[in-house]
């Protein structure tokens, strides 16, 4: 039959590669978005303040970490209440309204790896989208192949705004800081007090071998 024929071609090969990358990019959404980001839990507060001073020695000792004043939790350096979820965030980058969740210590690698199947999904559909397109001059052509039109044009600009959302990410990872670290410097304590502009960053490669490693 022909889809034997096909199969024996290896034409079915790259459809199911792209149905398996896009169910992939569906399961990474849903469990970046329903994880726990890292939330910041009494019972942990203890814990997670001994090594402070250890792992960041580059940070003024005069720093107290304070209690939040929604959650009453002692919150560590790097943490940040989100009102939206109601809660502090250890590690915190930002909370994600297409994800409905915040993008903190546990689920951040997670939400790089979603954003690059998702990036490599928009680019094989827009090259489908452009392939099926040829153009002519004609108002019927218009209509026959403005659904496909339409289709690259949204491809296009969803795939520009994940590029750019990757490209920033690994570069705020490659230099150890956060969205919230990026955009509010001047407004965190231990960052305006520090001799350093970013005591956090140790380097580009052990950067993101300690981020995702």
């Amino acid at each position: 039959s022909d889809l034997q024929k096909q199969e024996e071609r290896g034409e079915l090969l790259q459809p199911l590669i792209f149905v398996l990358l896009v169910l992939c990019s569906v399961l990474l959404y849903f469990k970046v978005s329903l994880m726990d980001p890292g939330f910041v839990k009494p019972e942990e507060e203890e814990g997670e303040n001994k090594g402070q001073g250890v792992v960041i020695p580059q940070i003024p000792g005069d720093i107290k970490l304070r209690r939040c004043g929604y959650c009453l939790v002692k919150r560590p350096m790097r943490a940040k209440h989100c009102q939206l979820c109601q809660h502090c965030v250890r590690r915190y980058d930002h909370h994600c309204p297409w994800l409905e969740n915040c993008v903190g210590e546990r689920n951040h690698p997670l939400f790089i790896v979603y954003l690059s199947v998702q990036l490599v999904v928009l680019l094989w559909g827009g090259h489908v989208a452009w392939s099926g397109l040829y153009f002519e001059q004609s108002w019927e052509w218009l209509q026959h192949n403005i659904f496909l039109l339409v289709s690259f044009l949204l491809i296009f600009i969803f795939t520009i705004v994940v590029l750019l959302l990757l490209v920033s990410h690994l570069y705020l990872i490659s230099c150890n800081t956060t969205t919230w670290e990026f955009m509010s410097h001047h407004r965190i304590s231990y960052l305006r007090h520090s001799e350093l502009e970013n005591p956090f960053d140790q380097g580009i490669i052990l950067n993101l071998w300690r981020f995702f490693c």
